[in-house]
């Protein structure tokens, strides 16, 4: 075997954030069917994910025989610079009426989402991601006096991603420094609308099946 000396691109900037609402049940529950539009959003500062696994390890005459992990959900916290209150509105369940009132704190279902978010990396690579099945869990509203000085006033959300397939997937993704990334796939054609399967990819590059 020889050995493989590789230089993988560092990240450059985070890129923009895109949303596709679930269409939803009478009960709520998940379902793979999306609205037709989605929404792009260039207010990014950061992006954190955290992927939540816990591990148990089985035991057999005095040693470790073997160990399982099981994947939880996934927490995004997204740092931003300013958000659609439309938007943000019906992630947190609440009505809004035609005069323009919203009504808060209900504690109204909160609707399902699918969540894509941009990396940029060097020598022009990038890598996209969809979360297709989310739940905003949290978010930040703080306001500070204006001064002399210029400064940045940023609002955080924080996001819940769940398994949305039966193998228990949370994260369908490309990235265009791997082999195999499909030639012609932009920016564009990947966040058209959520992608959760290897036909689904096809379908958004073009791809003859």
């Amino acid at each position: 075997m020889g050995i493989t000396t590789k230089k993988p691109p560092m990240k450059e900037t985070v890129g923009a954030q895109y949303v596709c609402f679930t269409t939803q049940t009478e009960d709520g529950d998940w379902q793979n069917k999306f609205e037709t539009d989605v929404e792009k959003t260039e207010v990014v500062k950061k992006v954190k994910v955290s992927e939540n696994m816990s591990s148990e390890v089985a035991y057999a005459s005095g040693v470790v025989y073997d160990s399982d992990s099981t994947s939880g959900n996934t927490t995004i916290e997204v740092e931003v610079i300013a958000f659609p209150a439309d938007t943000l509105a019906k992630m947190r369940g609440e009505k809004v009426d035609v005069g323009g009132l919203i009504l808060s704190g209900s504690g109204g279902s909160r609707p399902y989402f699918a969540y894509g978010k941009v990396v940029k990396l060097k020598r022009g690579k990038i890598r996209m991601e969809w979360y297709p099945k989310c739940k905003l869990t949290e978010n930040s509203d703080e306001a500070s006096t204006k001064t002399e000085k210029f400064a940045e006033q940023t609002d955080t959300v924080k996001i819940s991603a769940y398994p949305f397939d039966s193998a228990g997937n949370i994260k369908a993704y490309v990235d265009s420094s791997v082999t195999g990334f499909p030639e012609g796939l932009t920016e564009e054609k990947f966040f058209a609308k959520p992608i959760l399967t290897a036909e689904d990819l096809k379908t958004a590059a073009g791809v003859a099946r």
